[in-house]
């Protein structure tokens, strides 16, 4: 079959691509979820007085810092079976998605750790016990004077790591799942990779777009949230 470019191919390729995103968002999304949870839990270690629990927080960072994701994701996508078969549990009929999420809660954890922690660190101590000693309760001081502050830092970073975890969660159609990067190869697989580079075009065009969008949308929360916090600074 004659190879040759044809941009009406991207065109025609979109369309097919994006009902596969839904796919890519749950994966993310669920990802984001479990892993900023467990990431506020590392953080708190971090900050916390107890060196067992800090070093196992300050280690778990550094294990996934160091662990490439596609080398995470076989090694969670095999181990974790293997590991459950050793306590009579047959795990090798989940779903592919449970182990990617998995993977990809386990790296974004280890981000968010480190995110959340620099967040909080960068507000002075003095204004939480300024806000103590003006009457309001810890729970209302971190509510109004800390959280904000912290979340104006904090948003750029987790905003860079939302888009970390959209391009790595590409490796999941290794493992066979069949997600807007799975289906943009089971295109070129079915055209006998006649005109790959097309379709790889189509799904870079709605990878672009989606990272602008999600740039417009955390730089919006951070002049909203750079706003409260200058009406902080001027009570």
């Amino acid at each position: 079959m004659e190879k040759y470019f044809d941009a009406s191919y991207i065109w025609s390729s979109i369309p097919a691509l994006l009902p596969f995103f839904k796919v890519t968002f749950l994966v993310a999304g669920l990802s984001v979820l479990f892993g900023t949870l467990t990431g506020l839990l590392l953080s708190s270690m971090k900050l916390g007085r107890n060196r067992a629990a800090k070093a196992f927080a300050e280690g778990y960072t550094t294990i996934m810092r160091c662990t490439p994701s596609i080398v995470l994701l076989f090694l969670v996508y095999y181990g974790v079976p293997f590991l459950a078969g050793q306590f009579g549990l047959y795990l090798h009929d989940l779903h592919t998605a449970v182990f990617v999420v998995i993977t990809f809660t386990l790296q974004f954890a280890a981000i968010m750790s480190e995110v959340i922690r620099s967040a909080y660190l960068s507000v002075g101590r003095g204004q939480f016990e300024a806000a103590i000693s003006v009457g309001l309760t810890p729970g209302q001081a971190y509510r109004r004077i800390i959280f904000p502050q912290a979340v104006v830092v904090a948003l750029p970073n987790f905003a860079n790591g939302l888009l970390a975890l959209l391009q790595e969660g590409a490796l999941a159609y290794t493992i066979g799942l069949i997600d807007i990067v799975g289906k943009a190869n089971l295109i070129v697989a079915a055209n006998y990779n006649a005109h790959a580079l097309e379709v790889f075009i189509a799904l870079a065009l709605i990878y672009w777009v989606l990272s602008i969008m999600i740039e417009q949308f955390f730089g919006l929360l951070e002049r909203l949230f750079n706003k409260g916090k200058r009406s902080i600074k001027t009570v």
